[in-house]
């Protein structure tokens, strides 16, 4: 029996129309749903691969890195899903039934142009009311990295980097991160 033969020998499948469950994708900022409204484009995965890479080159024996989907539970009325998640060891007791269920260390959020303001402010009020130690901005566009510092309740202004820049922070030695690393990749996905 030949090749064709054995794949003509197989039985149909229509296809057919109805409901496919899919998981919904939101956040919630003081009790307030936001919908995540699309995917996210192909500079923002690859800038979120190259800097969980660089985290995991450095920082993977001093904590927990998580890349989203990821819900990081603040209280009942804000819960959301940042970029990524750094959680120092000393810490990992936040994570509980298999969930991020308190304030992780480090939060990082790249920005989309369907969620620029709401990671600039909203998202950046929260995890500053929550006292997150250190919140990076990073926008793929401009390739900036802007780093927000928690202290004595509030952050201080932020520390931009550019892509020329290597990132450092006292709060996490373990943490040396070249930009130009971080960038270089997307180049060729530019938006003309």
């Amino acid at each position: 029996m030949s090749e064709s033969e054995k794949c003509n020998d197989k039985p149909l499948v229509k296809e057919q129309t109805g409901y496919y469950e899919s998981n919904e994708r939101f956040e919630l900022i003081n009790g307030v749903r936001y919908d995540f409204l699309s995917s996210p484009k192909v500079t923002h995965q690859i800038v979120l691969s190259e800097i969980n890479a660089s985290f995991r080159n450095s920082c993977h024996t001093e904590g927990l890195i998580l890349v989203a989907p990821m819900d990081v539970y603040f209280d009942t009325a804000n819960v959301v899903q940042p970029d990524i998640i750094f959680i120092r060891n000393e810490n990992l007791h936040i994570i509980k039934d298999g969930f991020v269920k308190g304030v992780p260390d480090l939060l990082v959020e790249i920005l989309s142009p369907s969620n620029g303001k709401h990671d600039l402010f909203r998202k950046k009020a929260l995890y500053e009311r929550f006292g997150v130690l250190e919140y990076w901005i990073v926008d793929p566009v401009y390739c900036t990295l802007s780093q927000y510092i928690f202290e004595d309740g509030f952050y201080k202004p932020p520390v931009l980097y550019g892509d020329e820049d290597t990132l450092l922070t006292s709060r996490f030695p373990c943490i040396r991160i070249n930009l130009a690393q971080i960038f270089e990749p997307i180049e060729k996905f530019r938006e003309q």
